[in-house]
């Protein structure tokens, strides 16, 4: 099956609980934001956080997310993944759609490595076939060695980020998509997580890649999309788009 991304005419409107409408309201407003806040019939704060978006990705295309913080560049991942249902609109996925957003998700303190290696990647859609095919491949990689065998309430902040990122780009995705350039542990190792991660863009029929550096952006994307406050600014040809971000900067 071919990869592909469609979003047509797609709006997110997320509900904030835990602030007062009146109070958000103004600082919305200082803001100059006034069309992305509403209130609905309970007195639930609204805020549109994608507006009116209309893209297609097919196999083959690397799309780069460019834009200010909360833009709505993650949360737009976020839709992508099925994480939010779009408020209207569609999004039709084709292909396992693999979201590296929170690798960190799903992950048991009272397991031990070995035992959250399973938890991860079942949680990533692995079948049990592939878990035994690569689980010891994945222990490998995290050079963490016979703390695998304990519980991860055991580990460092360091080392469960190492555990979490092997099991992470184990998996097979047509589609992947990815939140910022992940810090995992030393130098080191951090060159042996960047060649990993270029092979899994590599195997990956699409990939959507939110990130603050352009560079990286121009690099690795054929297409980009710039968002502002929700909204679609420009979508097209990477440097075009990369061109013009830089130059309202």
């Amino acid at each position: 099956m071919t990869a592909s991304i469609q979003l047509q005419g797609v709006h997110l409107d997320l509900p904030i609980f835990d602030v007062s409408a009146q109070s958000l309201k103004k600082r919305v407003m200082r803001m100059g934001r006034r069309n992305r806040i509403a209130e609905d019939n309970a007195g639930v704060v609204i805020v549109r956080a994608i507006d009116d978006l209309n893209i297609r990705l097919q196999t083959g295309d690397r799309l780069g997310l460019i834009g200010q913080n909360g833009a709505g560049k993650s949360t737009l991942l976020r839709v992508m993944a099925g994480i939010y249902p779009p408020t209207a609109g569609r999004v039709i996925v084709e292909g396992k759609a693999v979201p590296l957003l929170d690798i960190g998700l799903g992950m048991d303190d009272q397991s031990t490595g070995r035992q959250n290696i399973r938890l991860r990647a079942l949680l990533l859609g692995m079948s049990d076939r592939e878990i035994r095919d690569k689980a010891e491949e994945i222990a490998e990689f995290t050079e963490l060695g016979d703390y695998l065998d304990l519980p991860l309430r055991t580990y460092s902040s360091g080392m469960r980020l190492r555990l979490a990122f092997a099991v992470s780009t184990a998996v097979e995705a047509q589609i992947l998509l990815l939140d910022e350039v992940l810090g995992v542990g030393d130098a080191g190792f951090q060159e042996k997580a960047n060649a990993r991660l270029a092979q899994l863009h590599e195997r990956a029929e699409i990939v959507v890649l939110a990130i603050h550096n352009s560079g990286v952006i121009r690099e690795q994307c054929n297409k980009a999309l710039w968002m502002e406050r929700g909204r679609p600014r420009m979508f097209g040809d990477v440097d075009e788009v990369v061109d013009a971000y830089e130059a309202s900067s």
